[in-house]
């Protein structure tokens, strides 16, 4: 089987960045991140097709695999492939695939993503990086519930549910012509969106303690907690990775430190330099105006759980006026510590 195919069951380790012990699981309690729960519980018994943006380490496939554990297809494969990870010239063997002796390279017949999900799930990630020709294929098949393998005479219907995923705007991928606007209604029936971590409040210290259990056991460490000063950086942190990043950042700590409680040293540079209280924790003397501004502003955004339009109502402000000022700090904490 292809690495850009895998089916469920899974390692804990193989899973993605949100997905704890068992069946898929989002972990959070943010108002943001209940309604996405909330909108999955909604559409996971039904059939229709649902289309998940959203940064890139946002949690798209733990969204994916969260419908499919609660469908009526549960105990039916769940199939995730990868649009943007497979060459161009064997895209279309992997979704439907081939006969032995179609191209040079096929030495005995093999099924496809979409002929391995049968009766379950079909999850198509970075779906904008499908070629045109392909995504013409790929509607044909979501009309007619028919599959052609490549070198094929036949076809033969399948039955599999279809969610996909995307790290861009697939609005403007259709209005600029890199996909197609029929596909794009078809699969575009249900909308979910997951919000980038840094807008998910107090959800980044219930996620770090919970990658702190999960590689402290696997490494055979003793971790009991986050420091006071710890947390305070994780939450000002803008997370451009998300939650991968975090993840990351966790398990680093854990495999170069002896515990039992995380401290700001044990954090990269990048997070030390960005928390609120950055000058103290390095340096002595007054802190600039921007810097006690931004813990103002960060303290109301957790205070709001993540909400920054409820922050910018509480401090009196637009809430353009706090995106534009979260964009500024990274490079402005930079310049004052570096």
């Amino acid at each position: 089987m292809s690495a850009a195919i895998k089916r469920l069951p899974v390692a804990p380790s193989e899973r993605s960045s949100l997905v704890s012990e068992g069946p898929a699981k989002i972990i959070g309690t943010s108002p943001a991140i209940l309604t996405v729960m909330d909108t999955i519980r909604r559409v996971a018994p039904s059939k229709a097709s649902v289309f998940i943006t959203g940064e890139s380490g946002t949690g798209k496939e733990v969204c994916a695999e969260m419908i499919h554990a609660l469908s009526g297809r549960a105990e039916k494969p769940f199939v995730p492939i990868n649009c943007g990870a497979i060459p161009r010239d064997l895209i279309e063997s992997e979704l439907f695939g081939h006969l032995k002796g179609s191209f040079t390279g096929a030495i005995c017949d093999r099924d496809g993503a979409a002929a391995l999900a049968d009766g379950g799930t079909l999850f198509l990630d970075e779906i904008c990086e499908l070629e045109l020709q392909l995504q013409t294929r790929l509607l044909r098949f979501l009309q007619t519930g028919l599959i052609q393998p490549v070198g094929a005479g036949r076809q033969r219907a399948v039955d599999v549910r279809v969610i996909c995923a995307t790290n861009r705007n697939p609005k403007v991928e259709v209005a600029e012509g890199r996909m197609r606007d029929d596909l794009f209604y078809r699969l575009h029936v249900i909308p979910v969106e997951m919000p980038p971590l840094s807008a998910r409040g107090r959800d980044v210290i219930t996620l770090a303690e919970h990658f702190l259990s999960l590689y402290a056991a696997e490494e055979g460490k003793t971790f009991h907690n986050l420091s006071q000063e710890t947390e305070a950086c994780l939450t000002a942190y803008s997370w451009p990775g998300n939650v991968r990043e975090l993840q990351n950042v966790m398990r680093r700590i854990v495999v170069l430190n002896a515990g039992p409680q995380v401290d700001v040293h044990m954090l990269p540079e990048e997070l030390r330099t960005t928390g609120p209280n950055v000058v103290s924790l390095g340096k002595t003397g007054c802190r600039e105006l921007w810097m006690i501004e931004r813990a103002a502003i960060e303290q109301a955004i957790s205070e709001c759980d993540g909400s920054v339009p409820q922050a910018a109502k509480r401090l009196g402000v637009s809430p353009s006026t706090l995106y534009r000022k979260r964009e500024t700090w990274l490079s402005k904490s930079r310049e004052t510590c570096g």
